[in-house]
Protein backbone atom coordinates (compact mmCIF):
# COMPACT_ATOMS: atom_id res chain seq x y z
CA UNK A 1 0.00 0.00 0.00
CA UNK A 2 1.17 3.55 -0.87
CA UNK A 3 0.90 6.03 2.05
CA UNK A 4 1.17 10.06 1.21
CA UNK A 5 0.29 11.01 4.54
CA UNK A 6 2.86 12.29 7.39
CA UNK A 7 2.69 10.64 10.33
CA UNK A 8 1.64 12.69 13.59
CA UNK A 9 5.60 12.97 14.24
CA UNK A 10 6.73 13.85 10.73
CA UNK A 11 3.85 17.07 11.16
CA UNK A 12 5.02 17.78 14.41
CA UNK A 13 8.70 18.22 13.25
CA UNK A 14 7.44 20.32 10.21
CA UNK A 15 5.60 22.48 12.72
CA UNK A 16 8.11 23.24 14.75
CA UNK A 17 11.01 24.23 11.98
CA UNK A 18 8.82 26.16 10.45
CA UNK A 19 7.63 27.75 13.73
CA UNK A 20 11.58 28.26 14.09
CA UNK A 21 11.88 29.76 10.89
CA UNK A 22 9.70 32.71 10.84
CA UNK A 23 10.14 33.70 14.21
CA UNK A 24 13.88 33.44 14.46
CA UNK A 25 14.96 34.00 10.88
CA UNK A 26 11.65 35.74 8.87
CA UNK A 27 11.89 39.49 10.85
CA UNK A 28 16.13 40.06 9.97
CA UNK A 29 16.39 37.68 6.49
CA UNK A 30 15.63 40.66 4.46
CA UNK A 31 17.86 43.18 6.25
CA UNK A 32 20.40 40.55 6.59
CA UNK A 33 20.66 39.72 2.58
CA UNK A 34 20.64 43.15 1.76
CA UNK A 35 23.71 43.63 4.19
CA UNK A 36 25.54 40.78 3.11
CA UNK A 37 25.57 39.39 6.83
CA UNK A 38 25.85 36.12 7.36
CA UNK A 39 22.41 34.48 9.87
CA UNK A 40 24.98 31.24 11.26
CA UNK A 41 26.25 32.62 14.17
CA UNK A 42 22.82 33.37 15.17
CA UNK A 43 20.81 30.28 14.27
CA UNK A 44 23.24 27.79 14.62
CA UNK A 45 22.81 27.39 18.58
CA UNK A 46 19.06 27.82 18.44
CA UNK A 47 18.72 24.83 15.93
CA UNK A 48 20.95 22.54 17.68
CA UNK A 49 18.61 23.46 21.19
CA UNK A 50 16.23 21.76 18.46
CA UNK A 51 17.56 18.75 17.86
CA UNK A 52 17.30 19.21 13.78
CA UNK A 53 21.50 19.36 13.42
CA UNK A 54 21.56 15.52 14.18
CA UNK A 55 17.81 14.95 12.60
CA UNK A 56 18.81 11.50 10.85
CA UNK A 57 21.64 10.47 13.22
CA UNK A 58 20.82 7.36 16.04
CA UNK A 59 20.01 8.45 19.31
CA UNK A 60 22.94 6.07 20.34
CA UNK A 61 24.98 8.97 18.63
CA UNK A 62 23.07 12.03 20.51
CA UNK A 63 20.72 12.44 17.74
CA UNK A 64 17.70 13.04 17.11
CA UNK A 65 17.16 9.18 15.54
CA UNK A 66 14.77 10.33 12.80
CA UNK A 67 14.39 8.86 9.64
CA UNK A 68 15.40 10.41 5.72
CA UNK A 69 11.68 11.68 5.29
CA UNK A 70 12.35 13.47 8.05
CA UNK A 71 15.62 15.22 6.91
CA UNK A 72 13.71 16.23 3.85
CA UNK A 73 10.98 17.75 5.91
CA UNK A 74 13.70 19.65 7.68
CA UNK A 75 15.21 20.89 4.35
CA UNK A 76 12.42 21.80 2.35
CA UNK A 77 11.07 24.21 5.93
CA UNK A 78 14.46 25.76 6.12
CA UNK A 79 14.70 26.63 2.54
CA UNK A 80 11.25 27.63 2.10
CA UNK A 81 12.38 31.20 4.31
CA UNK A 82 15.94 31.03 2.71
CA UNK A 83 18.12 28.69 1.28
CA UNK A 84 20.91 29.35 3.49
CA UNK A 85 19.18 27.87 6.56
CA UNK A 86 18.77 25.09 4.27
CA UNK A 87 22.72 25.18 3.15
CA UNK A 88 23.33 24.37 7.27
CA UNK A 89 21.61 20.54 6.69
CA UNK A 90 23.24 20.08 3.21
CA UNK A 91 26.60 20.36 4.33
CA UNK A 92 26.69 19.93 7.75
CA UNK A 93 24.70 16.98 8.34
CA UNK A 94 24.05 15.76 4.79
CA UNK A 95 27.95 15.83 4.01
CA UNK A 96 29.72 15.63 6.87
CA UNK A 97 27.54 14.29 9.71
CA UNK A 98 25.91 11.66 7.76
CA UNK A 99 29.63 10.49 6.17
CA UNK A 100 31.10 9.93 9.69
CA UNK A 101 27.96 7.58 10.65
CA UNK A 102 28.39 5.93 7.41
CA UNK A 103 32.17 5.69 7.68
CA UNK A 104 33.54 6.80 10.88
CA UNK A 105 35.59 4.51 13.44
CA UNK A 106 34.12 4.48 17.12
CA UNK A 107 36.65 6.57 17.85
CA UNK A 108 35.96 9.12 15.21
CA UNK A 109 32.12 9.02 15.47
CA UNK A 110 32.85 9.81 19.61
CA UNK A 111 35.32 12.76 18.69
CA UNK A 112 33.59 14.26 16.10
CA UNK A 113 29.72 12.88 15.53
CA UNK A 114 28.43 13.27 18.47
CA UNK A 115 29.06 16.84 19.58
CA UNK A 116 27.53 17.68 15.67
CA UNK A 117 24.97 15.67 16.25
CA UNK A 118 23.90 17.75 19.18
CA UNK A 119 25.09 20.81 17.47
CA UNK A 120 27.82 21.92 20.20
CA UNK A 121 30.14 21.49 16.53
CA UNK A 122 29.93 22.32 13.14
CA UNK A 123 31.14 20.09 10.71
CA UNK A 124 31.63 21.11 6.61
CA UNK A 125 32.59 19.51 3.97
CA UNK A 126 36.30 20.64 1.02
CA UNK A 127 35.88 18.92 -2.26
CA UNK A 128 35.93 21.80 -4.54
CA UNK A 129 38.99 23.61 -5.79
CA UNK A 130 40.29 26.59 -7.65
CA UNK A 131 40.29 25.08 -10.76
CA UNK A 132 38.51 21.32 -10.24
CA UNK A 133 34.72 21.39 -9.65
CA UNK A 134 32.90 18.45 -11.60
CA UNK A 135 36.32 16.66 -12.44
CA UNK A 136 37.12 15.36 -8.83
CA UNK A 137 39.97 12.73 -10.26
CA UNK A 138 41.75 15.55 -10.74
CA UNK A 139 42.27 17.74 -7.19
CA UNK A 140 45.43 19.40 -6.78
CA UNK A 141 45.21 19.16 -2.68
CA UNK A 142 47.99 16.57 -1.75
CA UNK A 143 48.30 14.29 1.15
CA UNK A 144 51.93 13.22 2.16
CA UNK A 145 52.64 10.66 4.78
CA UNK A 146 55.33 11.71 7.71
CA UNK A 147 55.72 8.98 10.69
CA UNK A 148 52.44 9.04 12.10
CA UNK A 149 50.76 11.75 10.63
CA UNK A 150 49.56 13.09 6.81
CA UNK A 151 50.63 16.67 6.14
CA UNK A 152 48.25 18.33 3.50
CA UNK A 153 48.55 21.28 0.84
CA UNK A 154 46.37 22.97 -0.85
CA UNK A 155 43.31 24.79 -1.15
CA UNK A 156 39.91 24.31 -1.45
CA UNK A 157 36.91 27.17 -2.83
CA UNK A 158 33.48 27.47 -2.60
CA UNK A 159 32.89 25.72 0.32
CA UNK A 160 29.98 26.59 3.04
CA UNK A 161 30.47 27.21 6.78
CA UNK A 162 34.17 27.97 5.85
CA UNK A 163 34.16 30.42 8.87
CA UNK A 164 31.96 28.55 11.61
CA UNK A 165 32.73 25.09 11.29
CA UNK A 166 34.58 23.52 13.90
CA UNK A 167 36.23 20.92 11.36
CA UNK A 168 36.07 20.18 7.23
CA UNK A 169 35.66 16.53 5.91
CA UNK A 170 38.77 17.34 3.15
CA UNK A 171 39.32 15.63 0.64
CA UNK A 172 43.20 14.77 -1.09
CA UNK A 173 45.54 12.69 -3.28
CA UNK A 174 47.48 10.29 -1.31
CA UNK A 175 50.96 9.11 -2.61
CA UNK A 176 51.12 8.35 -6.38
CA UNK A 177 48.29 6.78 -7.31
CA UNK A 178 46.23 8.68 -10.33
CA UNK A 179 42.67 9.03 -10.88
CA UNK A 180 40.10 8.72 -8.14
CA UNK A 181 41.60 5.53 -6.40
CA UNK A 182 44.29 8.18 -5.34
CA UNK A 183 41.65 9.81 -3.29
CA UNK A 184 41.79 10.09 0.38
CA UNK A 185 39.42 11.80 3.13
CA UNK A 186 40.77 13.40 6.14
CA UNK A 187 38.85 15.32 9.14
CA UNK A 188 40.70 18.30 9.56
CA UNK A 189 40.02 20.69 12.54
CA UNK A 190 40.28 24.14 11.61
CA UNK A 191 42.70 24.95 14.68
CA UNK A 192 45.15 22.80 13.25
CA UNK A 193 48.34 24.65 12.27
CA UNK A 194 48.92 26.01 8.70
CA UNK A 195 44.63 25.78 8.20
CA UNK A 196 43.22 29.55 7.03
CA UNK A 197 39.90 30.55 5.88
CA UNK A 198 38.49 33.18 3.76
CA UNK A 199 34.56 34.55 3.40
CA UNK A 200 33.14 35.84 -0.58
CA UNK A 201 31.44 38.57 -0.62
CA UNK A 202 29.21 39.91 -3.49
CA UNK A 203 27.42 36.97 -4.42
CA UNK A 204 24.63 36.73 -6.75
CA UNK A 205 22.67 34.28 -4.00
CA UNK A 206 22.82 33.19 -0.74
CA UNK A 207 23.89 36.40 0.37
CA UNK A 208 23.00 35.41 4.57
CA UNK A 209 25.21 32.09 4.27
CA UNK A 210 29.23 32.08 4.74
CA UNK A 211 30.60 30.76 1.38
CA UNK A 212 34.81 30.81 0.76
CA UNK A 213 37.95 29.10 0.74
CA UNK A 214 40.61 26.97 2.96
CA UNK A 215 44.16 27.73 2.96
CA UNK A 216 45.74 24.09 3.38
CA UNK A 217 49.65 25.09 3.53
CA UNK A 218 51.51 21.90 6.06
CA UNK A 219 48.95 20.94 7.89
CA UNK A 220 49.62 17.52 9.89
CA UNK A 221 47.00 15.88 10.19
CA UNK A 222 47.01 12.55 12.80
CA UNK A 223 46.63 9.18 11.15
CA UNK A 224 43.67 8.22 13.19
CA UNK A 225 41.85 11.15 11.05
CA UNK A 226 41.87 9.38 7.79
CA UNK A 227 38.26 8.55 6.99
CA UNK A 228 37.84 5.40 5.60
CA UNK A 229 40.37 3.69 3.91
CA UNK A 230 43.78 5.26 1.95
CA UNK A 231 42.11 5.34 -1.66
CA UNK A 232 38.58 5.58 -0.77
CA UNK A 233 38.04 8.58 -0.51
CA UNK A 234 36.06 8.92 -3.99
CA UNK A 235 33.80 6.63 -2.78
CA UNK A 236 33.09 8.45 0.38
CA UNK A 237 32.68 11.71 -1.15
CA UNK A 238 29.99 10.41 -3.84
CA UNK A 239 28.23 8.58 -1.11
CA UNK A 240 28.31 12.14 0.52
CA UNK A 241 27.09 14.15 -2.90
CA UNK A 242 23.69 11.23 -2.63
CA UNK A 243 23.28 12.49 0.14
CA UNK A 244 23.88 16.02 -0.01
CA UNK A 245 21.48 16.44 -3.50
CA UNK A 246 18.98 14.94 -1.80
CA UNK A 247 18.85 17.48 0.64
CA UNK A 248 19.12 20.68 -2.04
CA UNK A 249 16.07 18.70 -3.81
CA UNK A 250 14.51 18.48 -0.85
CA UNK A 251 15.19 22.23 0.20
CA UNK A 252 14.00 23.31 -3.72
CA UNK A 253 10.99 22.34 -3.13
CA UNK A 254 10.71 24.85 0.15
CA UNK A 255 12.30 27.09 -2.32
CA UNK A 256 8.82 26.82 -4.79
CA UNK A 257 6.61 26.86 -2.40
CA UNK A 258 7.80 30.17 -0.83
CA UNK A 259 7.80 31.35 -4.54
CA UNK A 260 3.83 30.25 -4.30
CA UNK A 261 3.10 31.46 -1.06
CA UNK A 262 4.58 35.23 -1.74
CA UNK A 263 2.71 35.38 -5.30
CA UNK A 264 -0.63 33.82 -3.97
CA UNK A 265 -0.93 36.68 -1.43
CA UNK A 266 0.32 39.26 -4.18
CA UNK A 267 -2.37 38.06 -6.35
CA UNK A 268 -5.05 38.65 -3.58
CA UNK A 269 -3.43 42.33 -3.19
CA UNK A 270 -2.35 43.48 -6.33
CA UNK A 271 -5.54 44.91 -8.06
CA UNK A 272 -5.52 46.02 -11.86
CA UNK A 273 -8.56 47.00 -14.30
CA UNK A 274 -10.79 47.35 -11.24
CA UNK A 275 -10.04 43.77 -10.13
CA UNK A 276 -7.56 41.13 -7.81
CA UNK A 277 -4.58 40.31 -10.57
CA UNK A 278 -5.63 36.50 -9.47
CA UNK A 279 -8.10 36.99 -11.62
CA UNK A 280 -7.09 37.45 -15.15
CA UNK A 281 -5.80 33.74 -16.50
CA UNK A 282 -2.31 34.16 -17.43
CA UNK A 283 -1.72 34.81 -13.56
CA UNK A 284 -3.47 31.80 -12.81
CA UNK A 285 -1.23 29.88 -15.48
CA UNK A 286 2.24 30.75 -13.57
CA UNK A 287 0.49 29.50 -10.69
CA UNK A 288 -0.52 26.24 -12.21
CA UNK A 289 2.92 25.49 -13.45
CA UNK A 290 4.09 26.43 -9.95
CA UNK A 291 2.13 24.10 -8.47
CA UNK A 292 2.54 21.56 -10.63
CA UNK A 293 6.80 21.58 -10.25
CA UNK A 294 6.16 22.02 -6.50
CA UNK A 295 4.02 18.40 -6.52
CA UNK A 296 6.76 16.82 -8.90
CA UNK A 297 9.39 17.81 -7.49
CA UNK A 298 8.18 16.42 -3.74
CA UNK A 299 7.16 13.23 -5.26
CA UNK A 300 10.58 12.57 -6.66
CA UNK A 301 12.00 13.73 -3.15
CA UNK A 302 9.79 11.12 -1.26
CA UNK A 303 10.51 8.58 -3.29
CA UNK A 304 13.88 8.94 -2.47
CA UNK A 305 13.29 9.39 1.28
CA UNK A 306 11.56 5.93 0.74
CA UNK A 307 14.92 4.49 -0.85
CA UNK A 308 17.21 6.00 1.69
CA UNK A 309 14.72 4.29 4.32
CA UNK A 310 14.88 0.75 3.05
CA UNK A 311 19.08 1.46 2.63
CA UNK A 312 18.18 0.98 -1.03
CA UNK A 313 21.07 2.78 -3.62
CA UNK A 314 19.58 5.86 -4.49
CA UNK A 315 22.32 7.39 -7.15
CA UNK A 316 19.93 7.46 -10.20
CA UNK A 317 17.22 9.03 -8.47
CA UNK A 318 18.63 11.29 -6.37
CA UNK A 319 20.47 12.85 -9.06
CA UNK A 320 16.95 13.53 -11.25
CA UNK A 321 15.47 14.59 -7.75
CA UNK A 322 17.93 17.10 -7.18
CA UNK A 323 18.19 18.37 -11.22
CA UNK A 324 13.85 18.56 -11.62
CA UNK A 325 13.44 20.09 -8.33
CA UNK A 326 16.33 22.93 -8.70
CA UNK A 327 15.00 23.58 -12.16
CA UNK A 328 11.08 23.59 -10.96
CA UNK A 329 12.74 26.05 -7.90
CA UNK A 330 13.94 28.19 -10.69
CA UNK A 331 11.21 28.24 -12.40
CA UNK A 332 9.00 29.10 -10.01
CA UNK A 333 10.88 31.77 -8.67
CA UNK A 334 11.06 33.56 -12.64
CA UNK A 335 7.11 33.24 -12.58
CA UNK A 336 7.10 34.79 -9.32
CA UNK A 337 8.87 37.59 -10.31
CA UNK A 338 6.42 37.84 -13.53
CA UNK A 339 3.59 38.04 -11.48
CA UNK A 340 5.01 41.01 -9.19
CA UNK A 341 5.75 42.58 -12.12
CA UNK A 342 8.04 45.48 -11.50
CA UNK A 343 7.95 45.07 -7.93
CA UNK A 344 9.26 41.70 -8.21
CA UNK A 345 12.21 43.48 -9.36
CA UNK A 346 12.70 45.37 -6.27
CA UNK A 347 14.30 43.90 -3.13
CA UNK A 348 11.46 45.39 -1.73
CA UNK A 349 9.57 41.97 -2.06
CA UNK A 350 10.94 38.79 -0.92
CA UNK A 351 10.78 37.11 -5.09
CA UNK A 352 13.86 38.44 -5.55
CA UNK A 353 15.95 37.12 -3.38
CA UNK A 354 14.39 33.80 -4.39
CA UNK A 355 15.35 33.88 -7.63
CA UNK A 356 18.44 34.96 -7.07
CA UNK A 357 19.31 32.04 -4.52
CA UNK A 358 17.40 29.60 -6.61
CA UNK A 359 20.21 30.38 -9.35
CA UNK A 360 23.16 28.64 -7.27
CA UNK A 361 21.14 25.41 -6.75
CA UNK A 362 21.38 24.52 -10.53
CA UNK A 363 25.34 24.46 -9.79
CA UNK A 364 26.47 23.57 -6.54
CA UNK A 365 25.76 19.60 -5.50
CA UNK A 366 27.35 18.77 -8.87
CA UNK A 367 25.59 20.86 -11.61
CA UNK A 368 22.48 20.07 -13.39
CA UNK A 369 24.50 19.38 -16.64
CA UNK A 370 26.16 16.29 -14.54
CA UNK A 371 23.00 14.98 -13.18
CA UNK A 372 21.79 14.26 -16.81
CA UNK A 373 25.11 12.53 -17.61
CA UNK A 374 24.05 10.39 -14.77
CA UNK A 375 20.56 9.36 -16.39
CA UNK A 376 22.29 9.08 -19.74
CA UNK A 377 24.81 6.77 -18.45
CA UNK A 378 22.83 4.68 -16.67
CA UNK A 379 20.05 4.54 -19.34
CA UNK A 380 23.07 3.45 -21.93
CA UNK A 381 24.51 1.21 -19.64
CA UNK A 382 27.82 2.84 -18.61
CA UNK A 383 26.98 2.84 -15.18
CA UNK A 384 25.11 -0.19 -13.27
CA UNK A 385 22.32 0.00 -11.10
CA UNK A 386 23.49 -2.67 -7.92
CA UNK A 387 22.17 -4.06 -4.92
CA UNK A 388 24.36 -2.84 -2.85
CA UNK A 389 23.06 -0.92 0.46
CA UNK A 390 24.24 2.58 1.71
CA UNK A 391 23.98 4.06 5.42
CA UNK A 392 20.75 1.74 6.79
CA UNK A 393 17.89 4.25 8.40
CA UNK A 394 18.70 5.42 12.11
CA UNK A 395 15.71 3.56 13.21
CA UNK A 396 16.64 0.51 12.02
CA UNK A 397 20.04 1.00 13.64
CA UNK A 398 18.06 1.59 16.85
CA UNK A 399 16.35 -1.70 17.20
Amino acid sequence: MIDFSLTEEHQMLRDSVRDFAEREVGPIISEYDKRQKSVYPQVLPKMGELGILGVCIPEKLEGSGLDYLALAIVSEELERMDTSLRVIMSVHTALSSLSLYQWGTTEQQEKYLIPQAKGKKIGAFGLTEPNTGSDVANLKTKAVVEGDEFVLNGAKQWISLVEVADNFLIFAKLGKEKGYRGIAAFIVEKEFSGVSTTSFHDKLGIRTGDTGEIILQDVRVPKENLLGQEGEGFKIAMSALDNGRFTVAAGACGLIKASIDASVEYCHERKAFGQEIGKFELIQEHLAYMQAGYDQSQLLVYKCAWMKNQGLKNTRETAIAKWQATNHASDAANRAIQIHGANGYSGDFPVERYWRNARANTILEGTNEIQKLIQGSFLLGYRKPTSLRCTLPAYEHES
